[in-house]
């Protein structure tokens, strides 16, 4: 459920404000056991992690970190304030433009587009657009580069926004509102969207709604250009158990199976993916406590396993096995982390895995041994105030 919504309207701020400082308790001679190979990369493009938050307008929100991965260490490099609770954010594929949702419960939400400058690790504020739907708490862009799309959480609807050539927010947004409730009468007293994800081949766009219970899909018109790509008109849906509350979903590097974490029942839902319809092969728990407050969910680059984040009781993340052939998980183990770990990153090279723990102002830092795939706490830490977002930018 969002646990944050109200934010202050504030003008934005043009320059870039100082970064936090990185805490590295744990020596470098600590680092990850040996993983997958790194994607190639040229050895002068650093690697960045991106950390959203729920911070206001006057504090700089969005920090930027270069990341070693070789030892796991985090070094400020820069940072943005002027906008309030910028809580979710996606690059795009060159890694020149970030988009960041500003999730306040009012008229004043909105999607902003910041220029990322890769060599000085440095951003500048770019357009603005009102979302039009409070609390937008998602964003994604398609991989054509054509549109983005937030979700909107207390809004009950998704926004698509036009992008140019340059990847510039080039018109206003274009909403698409759902209608209902679900079972629960506190939690699902009406839609809830809370993820916008895509199937591989890039044919369909998919929203999960915690409020209805549903994945809302929509196909995607090949060589249509903007939000017009967007087939409203089309619209089916996935149903979901009653009171399951659909968040996050991810497919894992193949294509054929979705991973989709459910807020309310602490549940995993698998799913057989082909010709962008889903069946549903799997349901099992992440969450054995009734915290009803799952997270996020992400998958190891090499497809092997699967982590789980729970949040207000037994903090941390569920770890499970993939099966290569039928897509379906086994626990394996589970690692405590801080308080409200309410979204978490892999490093490209699978050998990190970093925690954004909102509650105790801190990201923590886990070494992944590839071959279990169980997690090891480095002792690193990196203070930030309300940390909620993690993204790595190549």
């Amino acid at each position: 459920m969002k646990q944050h919504l109200a934010g202050l309207c504030a003008l934005l701020v043009a320059g870039i404000a100082p970064a936090a400082h990185a805490s590295t308790s744990a020596p470098a001679s600590e680092a990850a056991p040996a993983s997958e190979a790194a994607p190639d990369r040229p050895a002068s493009a650093p690697l960045y992690l991106v950390a959203g938050s729920y911070a206001p307008a006057a504090e700089e929100g969005i920090r930027i970190f270069r990341f070693d991965e070789a030892t796991g260490e985090a070094t400020p490099a820069g940072g943005c304030a002027g906008i309030a609770d910028p809580s979710y954010l996606v690059a795009s594929a060159d890694g020149g433009s970030l988009y960041a949702v500003s999730e306040t419960g009012d008229e004043t939400a909105a999607l902003v587009r910041l220029a990322f400058d890769r060599r000085s690790g440095t951003l500048r504020q770019g357009e603005r657009q009102p979302t039009r739907g409070a609390a937008p708490c998602f964003v994604a862009l398609d991989r054509e580069g054509r549109f983005a799309a937030t979700a909107n959480y207390s809004g009950g609807s998704i926004s698509l926004f036009a992008l140019d050539s340059a990847g510039r927010l080039a018109a206003p947004a274009r909403v698409v509102r759902f209608a209902g409730r679900g079972v629960d009468p506190e939690r699902q007293e009406q839609p809830h969207l809370h993820c916008i994800a895509f199937t591989p081949d890039g044919r369909r766009l998919l929203a999960c709604d915690l409020g209805l219970d549903r994945i809302h899909t929509f196909p995607l018109v090949a060589g249509a250009r903007g939000t017009e790509a967007v087939d409203t008109a089309g619209e089916q849906s996935v149903a979901l158990r009653p009171v399951s509350g659909p968040r996050h979903l991810r497919f894992g590097p193949d294509g054929r199976f979705a991973y989709l974490v459910n807020e309310l029942s602490g549940q995993v839902t698998v799913f057989a993916h082909r010709r962008g319809r889903l069946r549903p092969v799997q349901h099992i728990a992440a969450d054995t406590t009734g915290a009803r407050a799952s997270g996020d969910i992400r998958i190891s680059p090499d497809g092997r396993h699967l982590y789980a984040s729970n949040r207000l009781k037994n903090d941390g993340l569920a770890i499970f096995a993939v099966d290569a052939r039928r897509g379906t998980l086994r626990p394996l183990g589970y690692q405590p982390t801080g308080p409200h770990p309410r979204n978490f990153a892999l490093s490209p090279d699978g050998r990190f895995l970093l925690v954004a723990c909102r509650d105790s102002d801190t990201i923590e830092i886990y070494a992944r041994d590839a071959a279990t795939g169980l997690l090891r706490d480095t002792g690193r830490r990196i203070a930030m105030p309300r940390p909620v977002c993690l993204e790595f930018v190549k």
